[in-house]
């Protein structure tokens, strides 16, 4: 077993985890009313999308996500919050350097002994999702989940349709599909942005990601047979006909979108095993991204 088929498999352990220690956190995550942007690189940027998304429609407050290198130092926030699995990521650091004194930032992260823990003003250390792979899976999810209790968002459902996504095969034939397509809607276009980072890190595959209702704006022309197009969360009305319509696969996510995310994960892996690739050795890629002065 790779690493990154071990750390996904213990998602739901992890998630257990993080929701019952949410409301020690309380104080250091974001308050209700504040005005926050949420950062990240890569797949903690993704991961940033959907919280943002789903605070702000909780009502909790304007809430925004950016990657971390692309911050607008123009605009005031009462709090900045970023994800970074290492606490090494050159941007985020820099971003924190800027912003002290002037901003409240807090840092979830993974490793305690990392330059982070000082950049920021407040942490939050996930230490027991933390991870051996380069390619990110159970610490992006449990931080969401923490953000989804913080905000009264998580149930015990969750972490069964994870058990399901483990549990349950893959449907037939979407293994041997060449290019894959990711939907989401709200929240969820930020699952779906991640899941198609997970298949090209892992198996170097051609993946899109759209939000569900932009993908009648031309991506649709692609669809056909041998291609595959998967749902996060409800799909708008008659897509899921346009799609078959195209001799494309349809996949509808009908479990938790977070649990979908971990199927994805999974056809991640599949691929990459079908083509003869080693997950855990992505081409070209660190476990941290951190730039020389």
């Amino acid at each position: 077993m790779t690493h990154v088929e071990d750390e996904l498999t213990s998602q739901p352990e992890c998630w257990t985890r993080a929701a019952a220690e949410a409301g020690r956190f309380r104080g250091v995550l974001p308050a209700p009313g504040e005005r926050v942007a949420i950062v990240g690189c890569g797949t903690s940027y993704f991961m940033a999308q959907a919280a943002a998304a789903l605070r702000e429609g909780a009502g909790q407050g304007e809430t925004d996500a950016f990657a971390a290198s692309e911050f607008p130092y123009g605009r005031s926030y009462d709090r900045v919050v970023a994800l970074t699995r290492s606490g090494t990521t050159t941007e985020v650091l820099e971003l924190f350097g800027q912003l002290r004194g002037r901003t409240r930032t807090t840092a979830l992260t993974a490793d305690p002994d990392t330059p982070v823990m000082t950049a920021a003003d407040d942490v939050v250390v996930l230490d027991f999702a933390d991870e051996r792979s380069v390619v990110q899976t159970r610490f992006a999810t449990t931080a969401l989940t923490l953000f989804r209790a913080h905000l009264g968002l998580h149930t015990h459902s969750v972490v069964a349709d994870a058990r399901t996504a483990l549990a349950t095969p893959l449907p037939e034939g979407l293994v041997d599909c060449a290019q894959f397509t990711f939907l989401g809607r709200g929240w969820t276009v930020g699952l779906a942005n991640e899941a198609g980072l997970k298949m090209r890190e892992a198996s170097l595959s051609w993946t899109e990601a759209y939000p569900a209702m932009e993908y009648r704006h031309g991506p649709i022309s692609i669809t056909t047979q041998g291609t595959a197009t998967w749902m996060l969360g409800e799909p708008p009305e008659g897509l899921a006909e346009q799609v078959r319509a195209t001799g494309g696969l349809w996949v509808a996510g009908a479990l938790d979108p977070l649990a979908e995310l971990v199927r994805a994960q999974r056809l991640a892996v599949a691929v990459a095993a079908a083509r003869g690739l080693d997950p855990d050795r992505p081409r070209h890629l660190t476990r941290s991204v951190i730039l020389a002065d």
